[in-house]
C-alpha cells in the first residue's frame, strides 16, 4: 500500500474550488430576507412597547385624579365645558403638581400622541382620559374604573366603554 506524500496532499488542497458565485448570492439573499423580517418585527415590538407606556401613563393620571378627588369632596379638576384638554400642559401644572412628581408625556414626544382629559363641566363628577395608540385606536380611562381600547376618541366626558 502506497502512501501519498505530504506534498501531494497539499497540492490536492490547493486545486479544490471555492464557492461559486450563485452559492454566494443565495446565501446573501437568505441573510437579507432574515434581516428584513427581524427589522419589521422589531419595529412592531417598539410600537407595542410605546403603547404599553401610554397605558401606564394614563393610569398614573387616573391615580392622581382619584387622589385629587379624595381631597376635594369627590370632585375632579373641572372646566366650564367638555372640551378635550392636554393633560400635561393644563391638568398637571394647574391641579396635580402636588400629587405627581412630573407630568407623564408621550414616549415619542412628537406631539402626535397627547394624553387628553375631559370632565363633565363645572360639576366635575366624572371624567375621561384618553390617548392615541400607534397600533390603532385610543386607550380610554374612565372615572367609573373602566379602561380599554376604543376605535374613536371620546367626544364627551361620558365613558364609551361597554
Amino acid at each position: 500500500m502506497l502512501k501519498k506524500s505530504p506534498v501531494a496532499n497539499y497540492q490536492s488542497l490547493i486545486t479544490k474550488r471555492g464557492f461559486t458565485l450563485i452559492e454566494l448570492l443565495v446565501v446573501i439573499s437568505i441573510i437579507g430576507i432574515l434581516a428584513g423580517l427581524t427589522l419589521s418585527s422589531y419595529s412592531g415590538a417598539q410600537k407595542q412597547t410605546r403603547d404599553s407606556q401610554r397605558r401606564s401613563d394614563l393610569n398614573q393620571y387616573r391615580n392622581a385624579l382619584e387622589v385629587y378627588a379624595g381631597a376635594n369632596n369627590l370632585k375632579y379638576p373641572g372646566y366650564s365645558d367638555e372640551n378635550a384638554y392636554d393633560a400635561a400642559t393644563s391638568l398637571y401644572p394647574t391641579y396635580l403638581t402636588s400629587i405627581m412628581s412630573s407630568a407623564p408625556k408621550d414616549p415619542l414626544n412628537t406631539g402626535n400622541y397627547i394624553y387628553y382629559y375631559r370632565v363633565n363641566g363645572t360639576t366635575a363628577t366624572q371624567y375621561v382620559l384618553y390617548g392615541g395608540l400607534e397600533t390603532g385606536g385610543y386607550w380610554e380611562v374612565c372615572s367609573n374604573g373602566k379602561t380599554g381600547k376604543v376605535a374613536t376618541a371620546p367626544t364627551s366626558s361620558g365613558c364609551t366603554l361597554p
